[in-house]
């Protein structure tokens, strides 16, 4: 600022990397870091000396992802190096950060992932995740003794807010769940209490103690316990009559959030139940949980949903024909593939800017997001990449078979999933299938891959996409009456 001229410091020049300047809490140090979906490199320089030039902390290598924060006279690193995919945590001098230097201090465990870290003058906070859920792991830097917070519920989503501050010893969390609204509290480091200080004003009479939320688990057909979150009525019968919607994503190592709607009372008021199928590709158990279901691993994440499907069906939560399920972008790909899996398994399906036509997104290099995504979905030029996509490609593998309801939603200025994937979908589908149930196209002429950006615009939707849910299981909802509130 203040020049006539811009001085270029560092180009990245492969495309598979991209880059992002940040800075230390304790606002020492600047942090420039190129990463793709599976390397990270970092480059650091003392804040105080803008004109000297920046070091690597550690060259790029393949499959190595780590992130660099500081605290007092040390770096603090989160590193999955040397094929601890669910990272550990080491702090190095700032004075010579090299490996050898290295101490560490939180181990690698391979049912353990070390999601994110903070730092702070006295304490630092990692964030863990087990089955699923998020602990969060306060330890004295000084004396390395630590803790958990304690959180009450079987399954919920807890994160650090911004946390500016760098000298301090209160910790800012959001919490939630299916049935708590979204919670601000400061967590003492030293006495170990929550504080609340807000919490989500929920209109309409709303009490928490007229639901129940579980955390249960499916089996998969190799034998893996596939996490899922659920909430319903508190007066729903597990005697298969009670209407459900499942959901699910399952990729780019992303776990589900398992967090409060507001908006989803509407259904569940209606005694329709709600369930979250943690299915592999997403980051819910770790690195391995991310690595078992993308590339040439990806059909994990169908049979995962499947699987969860019947078990929920087995179980008494719902039945067949009172099951609907969701998905958007990588999402909709897992929902349009299981539908040509197993149709006969669900009643209505609801698919968001679905990503749909795997192979030939992957093959036109055009496209933005194609080459960067060749570490998730796999490189169609390559003969084996390519056989595998075919064989689980939604569109590709559309049949003559029946179909259940279906309203799939895109976007004109969608500049991920481009409109005409989905369309050409629909296309086909209203080609090929046999059943006489609804298949419904929306377009958004406005908007991009999040769907309306409005508030009210996207409740608009949101409604829209409700009362198709409602009208296909309106069979199985009638006369289970809605509770006054």
């Amino acid at each position: 600022l203040g020049t006539t001229t811009d001085t270029l410091l560092y180009e990245e020049e492969d495309a598979l990397f991209r880059l992002h300047v940040s800075r230390s809490r304790s606002l020492a140090w600047l942090f420039a870091v190129a990463g793709s979906f599976t390397t990270t490199e970092v480059r650091y320089l003392a804040a105080g000396a803008p004109e000297a030039p920046w070091a690597v902390m550690l060259p790029r290598e393949r499959d190595h992802e780590y992130h660099v924060d500081h605290g007092g006279d040390f770096f603090y690193i989160r590193t999955n190096g040397g094929g601890r995919r669910n990272f550990r945590l080491v702090r190095a001098p700032v004075g010579d950060p090299r490996p050898e230097r290295w101490v560490e201090l939180v181990p690698h465990r391979a049912e353990v992932m070390l999601e994110d870290l903070d730092v702070f003058a006295d304490y630092y906070v990692v964030h863990e995740r087990e089955d699923g859920l998020v602990r969060l792991r306060v330890t004295d830097a000084q004396d390395q003794g630590s803790h958990h917070v304690e959180f009450p519920e079987p399954t919920y989503e807890v994160a650090g807010e911004t946390n500016a501050e760098f000298v301090t010893s209160r910790y800012r969390v959001r919490y939630q769940s299916l049935i708590t609204p979204p919670s601000v509290y400061d967590y003492d480091m030293v006495g170990r209490g929550l504080a609340l200080l807000k919490r989500t004003e929920v209109l309409g009479g709303y009490d928490p103690a007229h639901y129940r939320s579980e955390r249960v688990h499916a089996t998969a057909g190799d034998g893996t316990r596939v996490p899922l979150s659920l909430v319903y009525r508190a007066d729903t019968p597990r005697d298969g009559s009670s209407p459900l919607l499942l959901s699910g994503y399952g990729a780019y190592g992303i776990a589900y959030p398992v967090t409060f709607s507001s908006s989803r009372l509407s259904l569940l008021e209606r005694g329709v139940g709600y369930a979250i199928a943690h299915v592999r590709g997403g980051g819910e158990l770790g690195k391995r949980w991310h690595d078992e279901g993308r590339m040439l691993a990806k059909r994990n994440t169908f049979t995962d949903f499947v699987a969860a499907a019947e078990f929920l069906v087995q179980s008494g939560y719902t039945s067949a024909d009172r099951l609907a399920i969701e998905g958007g972008s990588a999402g909709g790909l897992l929902v349009a593939a299981v539908l040509n899996m197993r149709p006969d398994l669900f009643r209505a399906a609801l698919l968001r800017v679905p990503f749909v036509d795997v192979v030939n997104t992957m093959l036109d290099e055009s496209l933005p997001l194609t080459v960067g995504e060749f570490e998730e979905w796999g490189n169609p030029r390559l003969r084996e990449h390519y056989e595998y996509m075919k064989s689980y490609c939604p569109y590709t593998n559309l049949a003559a078979r029946p179909y259940p309801a279906m309203l799939i939603r895109t976007s004109l200025n969608d500049s991920q999933v481009m409109y005409w994937e989905p369309a050409k979908y629909v296309a086909k589908l209203r080609t090929l299938k046999t059943d006489t149930n609804p298949l419904l196209l929306k377009i958004n002429m406005d908007a991009g891959h999040g769907g309306a950006s409005g508030r009210y615009d996207a409740l608009r939707e949101l409604a829209t996409d409700y009362a198709f849910v409602l009208a296909t299981l309106a069979r199985a909802t009638r006369g289970r009456p809605r509770r006054q509130v």
